[in-house]
């Protein structure tokens, strides 16, 4: 309610989707967000976008993405995503992960509480990241994966053959099997995952719109199974039912190793 309610508001010609149904009703005004970020602000817009109108954009939020991960407590796979689509494109996006540093967090104010002596950085909750396609990612410390390695990252509550099929095939070194979206693309850029495959329909297009931007930003690439380009336009299917594939580096590598038999079942 307070992000898609916050930006009906402010850019009123928007097209807002989102995972959960929008808001019609008048929300509570402390629910309203109409601050600015001028850290942003401060940064050029890229030429080709420095044009666009309101009405062209569709903007993608999935408020909680991680969702079953977020009720067994496992707080650091759970992002907040609002990517930014122009004429099919995504161009803009942002993760937040609120919980971040959650662990850290809770250490330091045991040790405040005992009165011990801080141990290292100061923890702070929580960060947002965010890119724009012409203008570069930010908030992280890029990190590639270590050379040579195969590590997977994929689903970790929405597994079935197809999936297991396919990482298989990639003769993986390792496989992550992480919650959320978002979160599975900050392994890809930060080193700890050096592909993100999920060969099953499930995710959505509010899914993967933001961390498309902030992976292609930094030189990635993330398609559909088939290396179809995923769109984003506002009468586009809401599924994606092709699965993803994802890697900052060594696309081809991956792509070419996805079995005949997962592509044949999966119908973009």
């Amino acid at each position: 309610m307070s992000i898609c309610s916050s930006l009906a508001r402010k850019f009123p010609k928007l097209t807002i989707i989102g995972e959960e149904d929008l808001p019609s009703e008048e929300v509570d005004q402390e629910l309203i967000e109409d601050g600015q970020w001028e850290e942003i602000l401060r940064q050029p817009c890229p030429s080709q976008y420095s044009a666009i109108k309101e009405e062209d954009l569709v903007v993608w939020v999935d408020p909680l993405d991680g969702t079953k991960e977020y009720t067994e407590g496992l707080l650091d796979n759970v992002t907040v995503l609002i990517g930014i689509a122009y004429e099919g494109k995504a161009i803009a996006g942002i993760i937040n992960q609120p919980y971040y540093n959650y662990q850290n967090n809770e250490k330091q104010k045991l040790r405040e509480h005992r009165n011990e002596a801080k141990a290292g950085p100061e923890a702070v909750l929580g960060r947002t990241i965010w890119g724009v396609l012409g203008l570069g990612a930010f908030g992280f410390q890029l990190k590639e994966a270590p050379a040579g390695k195969h590590i997977i990252t994929t689903t970790r509550s929405h597994s079935n053959k197809l999936v297991t099929d396919c990482i298989s095939a990639m003769s993986p070194d390792d496989v992550l099997r992480v919650g959320g979206a978002g979160n599975k693309i900050i392994q890809l850029i930060e080193g700890k995952a050096s592909a993100y495959i999920f060969a099953s329909p499930g995710c959505k297009k509010w899914d993967t719109c933001a961390p498309e931007v902030i992976l292609h930003a930094v030189g990635g690439k993330l398609t559909d199974i088939h290396g179809n380009a995923l769109r984003y336009n506002k009468e586009v299917k809401h599924m994606n039912s092709a699965g993803v594939l994802a890697t900052l580096r060594n696309y081809d590598y991956y792509a070419s190793r996805v079995p005949e038999s997962v592509k044949n079942a999966l119908v973009p």
